[in-house]
């Protein structure tokens, strides 16, 4: 199966640290069209009919958030990339800035223009240094050829915090403040960095505007699914054969990213499950592959796409011991702000642990799924929310891996 590339179109042609090398691929013309362009033409370019939807995890409308900040009142606004990329087996971001940072850095200059911000930030992710490293040479030689007119671009080390993932705890962080989500409305496009309207979105999101400037809005439709149209960029992990990164397009179905890209399960043992989204995704069973990975298809069978992280396990698996990692690395990236993520992530990591370690109980279970329930209606934040996401969904699928660990009760 061949990959389709457009966000990765030129990872492995170019030396990413030449600027003279993705120029002479056509780098930078996407700015100078879109530059020549009137701010609402361009904006209406994303923004019809859900162009292109944000491939951070959420979907948004990238054209629908860049005009709510083009038309808010006042002379200052920001545009801001998340790089800080937390989610566990996540590492397609990481890809696209070390292999091509200038496609990135022409996304976010695009942005500035349509929403008039005259100040950008790249969020990344602390602990990668050579991605920093990259990029701010890739920003000093754009600043060198004057391509980035009168737009200051700075890249910003973040602290290792996983809750940075949501833009308004990354934008707290970014202006030195404890990382902590904020109460919406008032959305970022209103009142974000500074309390100025700011445009927040994903590596990935960037990296595609300029090819959508370049080849038209119809180009970009007749690829992938209707309603989300485009490629997603996947990192694959897990007990899978071709472990790595692969862009494919939307309508592809997620059996083909699995046994295409992916080459199967490792080892010739048998596919159990796919956690597709990250740790805060449920668990899909064998069966349910045949399904067009596209945002809408994900969501029709009560899955997520996310950051489009695929954790392949084989059947030599228990999922409970899976679960232990999972619930442990969500109670230490609780920020704490609200007491059902808190102390819920808290409790469940406990429970988990119990029944892995067999002295478990049906009565535990009960408690995970009324603490679930909780924690989904009451955490401020989607990482309470979703905390225990893949917990209740193994809970649902594979209840004989928690009856195998279960003490016997008398």
């Amino acid at each position: 199966m061949e990959e389709l590339r457009i966000t990765l179109r030129n990872a492995g042609k170019i030396n990413p640290e030449l600027i003279e090398d993705y120029i002479q691929v056509g780098g930078y013309t996407a700015l100078k069209k879109a530059s020549e362009m009137d701010r609402d033409t361009l904006i209406n370019m994303l923004e019809q009919s859900g162009k292109l939807r944000g491939r951070g995890g959420a979907g948004f409308n990238t054209g629908l958030k860049w005009s709510g900040a083009a038309n808010a009142k006042g002379p200052v606004k920001y545009v801001v990339c998340n790089a800080d990329e937390g989610e566990p087996g996540t590492f397609k971001d990481r890809m696209i800035i070390e292999s091509d940072p200038h496609t990135i850095l022409e996304g976010i200059l695009i942005g500035a223009y349509a929403i008039g911000a005259k100040e950008g930030y790249i969020y990344c992710r602390g602990e990668y240094e050579n991605s920093i490293r990259i990029l701010r040479k890739a920003i000093a030689q754009a600043e060198e050829k004057g391509l980035c007119g009168d737009v200051k671009i700075c890249v910003h080390s973040g602290a290792g915090s996983y809750v940075c993932g949501e833009e308004t705890a990354l934008l707290n962080s970014l202006e030195g403040k404890r990382a902590e989500p904020r109460l919406k409305p008032p959305f970022p496009t209103v009142a974000g960095f500074n309390a100025k309207p700011t445009i927040v979105n994903n590596v990935e999101t960037f990296a595609t505007v300029p090819v959508i400037i370049e080849k038209g809005t119809d180009w970009f439709c007749s690829l992938g699914s209707e309603k989300y149209p485009g490629t997603k960029v996947f990192s694959l992990s897990g007990d899978i054969t071709n472990k790595g990164y692969f862009e494919a397009a939307t309508n592809v179905k997620l059996s083909d990213i699995v046994d295409g890209f992916g080459g199967g399960v490792a080892n010739g043992k048998k596919l159990k499950a796919v956690q597709l989204g990250g740790s805060s995704s449920g668990f899909l069973k064998p069966e349910q592959l045949d399904t067009p990975v596209d945002l809408d298809s994900m969501r029709a069978i009560g899955a997520t796409l996310g950051s489009g992280a695929v954790l392949v396990i084989d059947d030599s698996h228990n999922m409970v011991d899976i679960l232990v990692g999972i619930a442990k690395f969500f109670n230490h990236e609780s920020c704490g702000k609200c007491t059902p993520c808190r102390e819920g992530t808290l409790r469940v990591a406990e429970l988990i642990e119990k029944i892995a370690a067999g002295n478990g109980s049906s009565k535990d279970l009960d408690e995970i799924k009324s603490l679930s329930d909780y924690m989904n209606r009451s955490a401020f934040c989607p990482l309470g929310q979703f905390a225990t996401a893949a917990i209740t969904s193994a809970m649902a699928l594979f209840p004989e891996d928690f009856s195998a660990k279960m003490a016997k009760e008398v």
